[in-house]
Order: C-alpha cells, then sequence, then structure tokens
C-alpha cells in the first residue's frame, strides 16, 4: 500500500516512515502542503494519505479541501496538536476520515491506518480474501489454501493491492509507484518478475496480463482456468 505523508517535522516524519516500513506500506514525504497538494490533482496513486495541519505555506486544512472539491476520494488520516473538539469536527467535516492527536503510540497509528485502508475498500472484516487466498495485513501472513506462503516485502505489498481492488486492471506504471514510490530507481521488468513469483508461489492464473496495458486480479477464476 503507498500512502503520501505529509508532515512538515523531519525527525516526526522520519520516525513514521521507518515504523510503517515493516508493514509493507511504500511510503513517499512530502512537507510542504502545495506539493502535497500538487502530487494528488497530478494523479499520483495514492491507497492514503496522513496529513498534518500546521503545514509551512499551504495550511493543511486547506489542502484537504482542496482535494476533497476536486473529487479525489484519497483516505486521510489527520496529524495534528490542534486537539480541540472544534479543530476535530472542522477536520472531519472538511473531509477527513479519521484524526489523531500528536503525541501518539506508533500501534495506534498502524491500527487506524489498516482499518482506514480496510474502510476505504469497503472490507467488514481486516482478511483480504480472494481466489482461496487469504492475506492478514497486521499480522502479514498470507495463507493459500491452508498452507502459509512466504512472500518478499515487494511480493506482499503488490499482492496487497491486488487482493484489495480484485477486476481493477493496474498499468505497470501505477504497479510501479504503488510498490516503490518516488525514491527508487527500478528496471523496467521488475513488476514483471514480481507478477512471475506471484504467480510460481501461488498458482499461474492468479494475475492476468491484460495486453498493451498491465495487470489484473480476477475476482473468479476465467473460463480457461475452470
Amino acid at each position: 500500500m503507498r500512502i503520501l505523508l505529509v508532515e512538515d517535522d523531519p525527525s516526526l516524519a522520519s520516525g513514521i516512515r521507518l515504523a510503517l516500513k515493516p508493514e509493507h506500506y511504500t511510503v513517499d514525504h512530502l512537507a510542504d502542503g502545495a506539493k502535497a497538494l500538487a502530487a494528488l490533482q497530478g494523479n499520483e496513486p495514492f491507497d492514503a494519505m496522513l496529513l498534518d495541519l500546521g503545514l509551512p505555506g499551504l495550511d493543511g486544512m486547506r489542502v484537504l479541501e482542496a482535494v476533497r472539491r476536486g473529487g479525489n476520494r484519497v483516505p486521510v488520516l489527520v496529524l495534528t496538536a490542534r486537539d480541540a473538539v472544534d479543530d476535530r469536527i472542522a477536520g472531519l467535516d472538511a473531509g477527513a476520515d479519521d484524526y489523531l492527536v500528536k503525541p501518539f503510540e506508533v500501534a495506534e497509528l498502524k491500527a487506524r491506518l489498516r482499518a482506514l485502508l480496510r474502510r476505504s475498500q469497503g472490507q467488514a472484516s481486516p482478511l483480504l480474501e480472494c481466489r482461496g487466498i487469504r492475506l492478514d495485513p497486521a499480522s502479514r501472513d498470507v495463507c493459500y489454501r491452508g498452507e502459509k506462503i512466504s512472500l518478499s516485502r515487494r511480493e506482499f505489498t503488490l499482492l496487497q493491492e491486488f487482493m484489495g481492488h480484485p477486476g481493477r486492471i493496474f498499468t505497470r506504471d501505477t504497479l510501479t509507484r504503488l510498490v516503490y514510490g518516488w525514491e527508487e530507481d527500478v528496471e523496467s521488468n521488475t513488476i514483471e518478475v514480481h507478477v512471475h513469483h506471484l504467480r510460481r508461489k501461488l498458482f499461474p492464473g492468479l494475475i492476468r496480463t491484460v495486453r498493451g496495458i498491465g495487470y489484473v486480479m480476477d475476482r473468479a477464476p476465467q473460463e480457461a482456468e475452470a
């Protein structure tokens, strides 16, 4: 899952990124509200945004309002020291999905983020289940037909994206940004390699190639597989 972290405190931002990395999140960080708004308006694929309100230049509340006015439905978890009830109400009414007051425990941040992503995908259960595969975002376990499957961090992230959006066709470029974010140079065939490994470790028909576009994980087997 790719997360946009918008936080101007470098120490806090570094701590959040460090805490989320073992959870298989790809975290891109911006310290400026205007740059965050530009990234979101440029249709960068993010699964959620962690947004500080006290940003330099363009305040986080203005970012949130502009994002929602533009029709962007990215789930937003506000992280802020503004703990007055009126501030929390204003943030939620502006379009935030959840609100976490600083200082906070990392464990609570992780739990709220998991819940936010689960709600955004229409999932009542914390587990993702599709085509005989069960993925637990909290424990990071993957099982296929009752057997535990060992995946690399990137493979897990890619599978979680597919299972969170069954039936959605992803372009290779979108998958590259979701899995790697902005900060890594990636070989042109990297996604193809990860898809190959997932097919080998799970089953060949897991992810279907859409010629000239990208990949999709179908909700049910195609006729050729049945």
